[in-house]
């Protein structure tokens, strides 16, 4: 079953696929199996041994084989080795190959409850980075902050490392600890931060009445749930008949792109653009398909750093169809989307199928959406409870 991401891997730790090559790889018993059988680019007329020099493969499998005698193979083992290291040469640290257990947890993590830390990461500056803490998790309460950049987990190395192999190393059972070393802005020296795993259950969507009867609407994720949990607020939010509503998107880190556009079609009219596809020189057009339930109904977004993938769609589609107003800090700049493809064994690759493109064209990968209104969050603003984007946002109804 295909499923399209629009996400970083959730440490909720918990933080923040009919593959052709499924029946290859289930038959690696027989190199006669092989020959032949995947068509790379849909053409039959391409076997593999014309796109590469696959008996390489074989005769490296068969000198372990017949070498090897420190331990008994692990057949299987070598098969989930052998696929990760293709999706490894891809150099894209999103395209990523899960084992039935990985595939599991990936599942558990969008589900909205998990075990581990609570907290959000993505790749920046080529290194593992906090993307956001969730409100009183373990990670928040350890004082790991959005920005930290993770460079151990325990006594293990993490520079270099897949997004998935970290988040197997960071997540653990509850009561379990586990220690980050984390390098800050401002701060000279490395920070262990130590960290006591639980489980973490997410509510996407929370809402409030402000003064001024301004509507206040955080999301924080959008998993498989989000759209019900929106949907079952927006009522309620129309019975206080609100003079404006603050929609939440900051430290929203993505999750798929089926409940972005859902949400999305809450805001603007049937037929408007959601966002654009881009994909082998190709575009695809995702249009609203109706519901707008806040016509006339002014909207502000807030955003920052960690503001990420879906969030960055609809945050976009709102600014571009000139639905709202942004106020903020630049998002974070993750336009790339995945598919899971399961496979046949509940193993699944996510791989990177195409790119985001707001509806004037702006591509959201390493740009980020800028706000209309720049206000900066500081470390003091957090530590004393100040939000002065919010105020913002308030003086502009």
């Amino acid at each position: 079953m295909k499923k399209y991401i629009s996400t970083f891997l959730l440490i909720f730790i918990g933080f923040s696929i009919g593959f052709a090559a499924s029946d290859f790889f289930n038959s690696l018993d027989s190199k006669e199996n092989i020959t032949g059988l995947i068509n790379l680019d849909g053409d039959d007329s391409s076997k593999i041994e014309d796109k590469a020099d696959f008996s390489i493969f074989w005769d490296a499998w068969k000198v372990i084989e017949d070498q090897y005698t420190i331990e008994q193979l692990d057949y299987q083992k070598m098969v989930y080795g052998a696929i990760s290291g293709m999706v490894d040469s891809l150099g894209d640290p999103y395209t990523v190959f899960l084992t039935p257990e990985e595939n599991e947890m990936f599942n558990q993590d969008m589900s909205g409850k998990f075990g581990g830390i609570g907290a959000e990461i993505g790749f920046r500056d080529k290194l593992l980075t906090v993307i956001a803490p969730l409100k009183n998790s373990p990670a928040e309460k350890a004082g790991l902050l959005p920005g930290d950049k993770i460079l151990k987990v325990n006594e293990d190395e993490i520079i270099g490392m897949d997004i998935d192999k970290a988040v197997r190393l960071i997540r653990g059972e509850r009561g379990t600890k586990v220690t980050l070393t984390v390098s800050r802005e401002g701060i000279d020296k490395l920070k262990e931060i130590e960290i006591i795993r639980d489980i973490i259950v997410v509510e996407t969507v929370e809402w409030k009445m402000m003064e001024n009867n301004i509507a206040y609407l955080k999301i924080s994720q959008f998993n498989e749930d989000t759209s019900t949990e929106f949907d079952s607020h927006i009522n309620d939010i129309l019975i206080e008949n609100p003079n404006g509503i603050i929609l939440d998107l900051r430290n929203n880190s993505g999750g798929y792109l089926d409940v972005a556009k859902e949400i999305t079609s809450r805001f603007v009219d049937s037929g408007d653009v959601i966002v654009i596809e881009s994909y082998k020189n190709k575009e695809k057009i995702h249009k609203s398909k109706g519901g707008q339930k806040f016509s006339g109904v002014p909207v502000v977004v807030l955003i920052n750093e960690g503001s990420a993938s879906a969030s960055e769609i609809l945050a976009g589609a709102l600014k571009d169809n000139g639905k709202a107003k942004l106020v903020g800090k630049k998002t974070f700049g993750k336009g790339l989307v995945q598919i899971m493809e399961d496979l046949k064994d509940g193993s699944a690759i996510k791989v990177t199928v195409s790119r985001w493109l707001t509806p004037n064209g702006i591509d959201i990968n390493e740009n980020g959406i800028e706000p209309d209104f720049e206000v900066e969050l500081t470390m003091e603003d957090y530590m004393n409870e100040r939000d002065p984007q919010l105020e913002k946002a308030m003086k502009l109804f």
